[in-house]
């Protein structure tokens, strides 16, 4: 079975964005179980095993190095530990991991606090990723929630008083990459602008943003894109090696972000009565990191903490990994380490910067839960 692919990236120019990045060091309070739980959708960013139950997938993080750092081991995490949706479950005092959908074990009880549908290599469109074999996409992560769990959830006496009350949950999404560095930015036959791209992704993502909503969800978590141009995949790709980023990369996520950001505001107001989205930065949180990586505790921001194949994204299996990986940003060639993760989540949980968590941070929007 393959356990890599490798990236092979065009680019195209697009408009070019500046933000002034300001770092906030953050210490948030923590209450006793805040949130009833999460159920997670979206790429390998916030995919804790879901692959590993795929057969015809190459996009899987269920060997070592992987998990190094990890209480459960190689779980399918692409990380050396902690992806944010553990350490969000960590502040949010969540009594255990959020079990993955696609486990068999992930029945009754265990689904009390939340489902994880993520699926590494996925997108928001359905054809994205099928360079790495099989995928789950949004789609059908959404229809795995409808089919299955919340059927479940009403067919059982003692979870349907959660099923009633899904306003109670947070919905977190992290998608949107893959569908550029595994779609766009990978076809040989590109017959639209990366404008109308954005827009098409944008729109399809907001329909099954409503369609989450039309099934109960009423608090929505939006997780940015991260900073495409300065994974080591990409810099290697396109032999980048002196420590700068690939900008037509960089304005490909911002003109994404720009527009989910512009979603979290609408959608709320126009077609999704009564519920709350705030979008978290990931992009701003990870490039202040690589433009001031000694004064945010970090040392090496350009290349991957695990052996990688040539061009590849994924750690070689078996491969050896850094001795010092919280000094590390990335773990693989697209992946953060744990110690960035655990930044982001930390400063989704708390930051009270507009730039990082907008229009307030996930704290605050548990909050209105009980308000």
């Amino acid at each position: 079975m393959a356990v890599n692919f490798k990236l092979k990236i065009m680019l195209y120019s697009t408009t070019a964005t500046t933000f002034l990045f300001i770092f906030t060091s953050l210490i948030p309070s923590f209450q006793a179980h805040e949130v009833e739980g999460m159920f997670v959708f979206g790429s390998s960013l916030v995919d804790n095993g879901n692959n590993n139950y795929l057969r015809n997938s190459s996009a899987r993080a269920d060997y070592i190095p992987y998990g190094i750092d990890f209480p459960l081991g190689p779980s399918g995490r692409f990380s050396n530990g902690r992806n944010p949706i553990d350490v969000l479950g960590e502040l949010l005092r969540l009594p255990s991991f959020i079990p993955p959908f696609s486990d068999p074990s992930t029945v009754g009880q265990r689904i009390l606090h939340g489902v994880n549908y993520a699926s590494g290599g996925s997108g928001i469109l359905d054809h994205t990723g099928s360079i790495t074999g099989e995928v789950t996409s949004m789609n059908q992560q959404i229809r795995n929630f409808e089919k299955v769990t919340l059927a479940e959830m009403q067919s059982h006496v003692d979870l349907k008083r959660k099923c009633d009350h899904l306003s109670k949950y947070l919905f977190i999404v992290g998608t949107g990459g893959n569908d550029y560095l595994l779609n766009y930015f990978t076809s040989n036959n590109r017959r639209t602008n990366i404008l109308n791209f954005t827009h098409k992704l944008i729109a399809t993502l907001s329909r099954q943003l409503r369609r989450l909503y039309d099934l109960g969800a009423r608090k929505f978590v939006l997780f940015s894109i991260q900073a495409m141009g300065c994974i080591p995949a990409v810099r290697a790709n396109l032999h980048v090696s002196n420590g700068s980023c690939v900008e037509a990369m960089n304005e490909a996520a911002l003109l994404f972000n720009n527009h989910l950001k512009a979603l979290v505001t609408k959608s709320p107001n126009s077609s999704m009565p009564h519920a709350s989205m705030i979008y978290i930065n990931s992009y701003k949180i990870i490039r202040d990191i690589i433009k001031d990586p000694i004064s945010n505790g970090f040392k090496e921001t350009s290349k991957a903490c695990c052996d990688l194949p040539s061009n590849g994204i994924l750690c070689r299996k078996g491969g050896k990994a850094c001795k010092d990986r919280n000094s590390h940003v990335f773990f693989d060639g697209l992946h953060p380490t744990d110690a960035v993760n655990e930044r982001i989540a930390h400063i989704a949980y708390a930051s009270n910067l507009k730039s990082e968590a907008y229009p307030t941070n996930l704290k605050n929007l548990v909050a209105q839960m009980y308000n």
